[in-house]
């Protein structure tokens, strides 16, 4: 009886020590949640201004449409695409659920496909399903830490376009939706989609005063403004992802926590059985005892 108790406690003892762990890790991934969403929620008004600039750039020097002739060798290009993953696991299937969008899609594009991965699971999971990386790039742990790696993601899509100027750019990343939920969700980011620069053009000024002239060369202007848009996409995707994978984490933890909860209260139950069961041994063995003892005395008798 004593080592079935003793058992009981020191399991019911991990449970609390293994729940204590989960709550703190919900409480971090609550946090995280929150500073990505601001970063995302920062990004809106800079984001719609880079938008403007380019529509301002776009009517101005009356960008003719992309070019058609590269429809013939549309086989031969080269397709840049980024996966946002997470390095770390306690996240369910949030690296297997971007990696079957990011594969079912980049198989049904024609040209050749250059892949980079950012975080280790998804680089696993892309190499698992035929679709091996070029790259890796570790997962920010901070937003701070997000923007070093746009500017390594930059670099090697300057690389791809040294091969082919017309190559595609590919995002593939977790959007955030609610507190625990989210979607995966892709954009081609270049070449720019001709629907989504008309649009562009016909944005309305925020003032009423006339639309204002870009000093200098307006071509300088607009590769500024489409780094930017570049930047700032790139950041907000990277955000977006991670706002996600924290979302995953704290849906896991909180479906750990309900697990060990039931746990506790499964031992706690099975504890108080087997104790109140050795306590009613004993107490069965004591009457049991004392009533021989009675029998024993009535016989001297």
């Amino acid at each position: 009886m004593t080592e079935n108790t003793q058992s009981l406690r020191t399991k019911i003892d991990r449970a609390k020590d293994l729940q204590s762990v989960v709550r703190t890790m919900k409480a971090l991934a609550a946090s995280n949640i929150g500073q990505y969403e601001k970063s995302v929620i920062a990004l809106s008004d800079y984001y719609h201004t880079v938008e403007m600039g380019l529509g301002l750039c776009f009517r101005k020097i009356a960008l003719m449409p992309a070019p058609q002739e590269g429809k013939g060798q549309k086989n031969t290009r080269f397709i840049g695409a980024v996966v946002f993953g997470s390095d770390q696991g306690l996240v369910g299937q949030f690296n297997d659920i971007i990696t079957g969008h990011a594969v079912r899609e980049l198989k049904a594009l024609p040209g050749k496909a250059q892949v980079w991965a950012v975080g280790e699971r998804v680089y696993s999971r892309l190499t698992d399903e035929g679709l091996a990386p070029i790259g890796l790039f570790n997962v920010p742990n901070s937003v701070k830490a997000i923007t070093p790696l746009i500017a390594q993601i930059l670099v090697e899509n300057e690389k791809l376009r040294s091969q082919d100027e017309d190559a595609e750019l590919y995002l593939y990343y977790n959007r955030h939706k609610t507190r625990v939920t989210y979607e995966p969700v892709s954009q081609r980011l270049l070449p720019f989609d001709e629907t989504w620069r008309d649009d562009l053009t016909k944005l309305s000024w925020p003032t009423k005063n006339l639309l204002p002239e870009v000093i200098g060369d307006i071509t300088e202007t607009l590769r500024a403004l489409i780094r930017e848009y570049l930047f700032v996409s790139l950041f907000r995707a990277c955000a977006e992802s991670l706002a996600s994978e924290n979302s995953s984490r704290l849906a896991a933890m909180q479906r750990a926590d309900k697990n060990i909860e039931e746990l506790l209260n499964n031992l706690s139950g099975e504890y108080y059985r087997v104790r109140q069961s050795g306590i009613d041994e004993e107490l069965f063995e004591v009457v049991s005892g004392f009533e021989a003892l009675s029998r024993s005395h009535g016989s001297h008798r």
